[in-house]
């Protein structure tokens, strides 16, 4: 089958309004980024002339500007999902304009295959290379792609040059079968191949193909600042000091992180710590220090979803293929986020909160309860199944007017029962084999900040008698005192029933 080289304006017209829209990508790495724009001017132009267009939305997570927030300006999103992070999304989302359901990431592919979530109507897939035969190379993300390629009527491809074809053989392109026909899936090294370095479809679903050369909207981490800097040492202290109390293998286990500078800044410096051996990553992003570490030795493979990293360096990757193509493997984010690989392997997750309790409970998704931040990602799939789950959060947020613990969160995450480590630039809470008020004591005494520490001892002593402490009238006042004043320390127990 000759393939069709079409505009990406041409390209939008085989999306419609009501459609079910699936992108490839992860993060901003691998997403399309000229059909968007298009599909974004074709629904401007239907509201211009008083009819809706409208798509319902699943990607493999955040997405650039070109993406996100294009669709998201031209008010073109029905429902969106299962993870962004693009600021006129988030308030397109939060004011109802367009509805959002947050889900495991792990769990997306799946759920589109057992038809809980609709039909695919069109897949919109970045490409380095796409043969007559239907072979498609992805190129620095995966996400969703396989799933949403075998489900959709539609295929559009983007073949993006700025993506050298000579990545072929960095992708392990793989789907389970769903049950009951499920079997194991046979990963147990991160460095295991099980699947094809290309993604397979049907040639006569592509409509057409559109040629970009449009870079990743991969922006430079904020430089290490003090708070960052204390968060990483502290991890990376803690975790050789397991390793010396035997609690973690000397030969140490794989490593996982989220997104973002202080996860960028902790790998760095587990990695800078000569008490930790080298070692393999299995995460959803690879990140910046993931490939400084990799050329310095001391990280051996790296298995992920996506190269979340600087434009810089995406480019110095792709100008060394020959070192980089045999120690980096990308894989769909149903394998790189699944809970049964991160059990087998034993990974190490570290996560990072957005505001936790006193007791050990994580809020990783709304400010104040009620704002959607981002949104739960895949911490949930590593943090339940890992064999050591630690997440990381500065002590306070908006120059000391925020906590980052408060007596109880204000929307849950991750409960206690799977929290075992929580860390801030002051110190390690461990919360392994401790009860409620042991947990408290550790996080009060270990991780927050000294203007807070007064009020969540005051706090704990007013707390209910029973297994956990908590006083239901004063629960939430620090809260409170943020919504009335500006700032949580100005909390008044008074107004709380003390």
């Amino acid at each position: 089958m000759a393939l069709k080289f079409i505009t990406a304006e041409e390209a939008a017209e085989f999306v419609n309004h009501d459609d079910n829209v699936g992108f490839s990508g992860f993060t901003p790495a691998g997403c399309p980024k000229a059909v968007p724009g298009a599909i974004a001017e074709r629904a401007e132009k239907e509201h211009a002339v008083g009819r809706p267009f409208q798509i319902g939305m699943f990607t493999g997570a955040s997405t650039g500007d070109l993406l996100d927030g294009t669709l998201a300006r031209a008010n073109a999103i029905k429902f969106r999902t299962p993870y962004q992070s693009n600021k006129d999304l988030r308030a397109s989302l939060n004011a109802h304009q367009a509805h959002y359901f947050d889900m495991h990431l792990s769990e997306l592919a799946q759920s589109l295959r057992y038809g809980f979530l609709g039909k695919v109507d069109v897949a919109i897939i970045e490409a380095a290379d796409v043969t007559e035969n239907g072979e498609i190379i992805p190129t620095c993300g995966v996400g969703i792609s396989p799933t949403i390629c075998r489900m959709a009527d539609r295929i559009i491809i983007e073949l993006n040059k700025k993506h050298p074809k000579e990545i072929r053989g960095m992708h392990d392109i793989y789907e389970p079968q769903d049950p009951p026909l499920r079997r194991e899936i046979p990963i147990y090294q991160p460095s295991d191949r099980i699947g094809t370095p290309y993604l397979k479809v049907d040639p006569a679903k592509i409509v057409g193909i559109v040629e970009t050369d449009i870079p990743n909207e991969g922006g430079k981490f904020a430089p290490l600042d003090d708070v960052t800097l204390a968060i990483g040492n502290n991890v990376a202290n803690f975790l050789a000091g397991e390793i010396k109390a035997g609690r973690i293998p000397v030969s140490f286990l794989p490593m996982q992180s989220g997104v973002g500078n202080v996860a960028n800044a902790v790998l760095g410096a587990v990695g800078a710590n000569k008490d930790i051996p080298a070692f393999n990553v299995y995460t959803e992003v690879i990140q910046d220090a993931v490939i400084g570490l990799m050329k310095e030795g001391r990280v051996k493979f790296a298995s992920g979803c996506s190269l979340t990293v600087s434009n810089e360096v995406i480019d110095e990757i792709y100008g060394d293929l020959t070192f980089f193509k045999d120690k980096i493997l990308l894989r769909p984010e149903e394998i790189s986020n699944n809970p049964e690989i991160a059990r087998r392997l034993g990974l190490i997750a570290i996560n990072t909160a957005l505001e936790a309790d006193i007791f050990g409970n994580i809020n990783s998704t709304h400010v104040l309860g009620t704002k959607m931040m981002n949104g739960i990602g895949g911490s949930g799939d590593f943090t339940r199944s890992s064999y050591l789950s630690i997440f990381t959060t500065p002590s306070t947020a908006k120059d000391g007017k925020i906590s980052s613990f408060v007596p109880m969160v204000s929307h849950l995450d991750h409960s206690e029962h799977s929290v075992k480590i929580i860390v801030t630039e002051y110190g390690v809470a461990d919360l392994r084999g401790k009860s409620p008020v042991q947990r408290a004591e550790e996080i009060i005494d270990k991780c927050v900040h000294p203007d807070y520490k007064p009020l969540l001892r005051e706090y704990l002593a007013m707390g209910i008698k029973g297994h956990t402490p908590q006083n239901l009238n004063a629960c939430f006042a620090f809260h409170e005192a943020f919504a009335t004043s500006g700032d949580m320390r100005n909390v008044d127990w008074s107004r709380q029933g003390k």
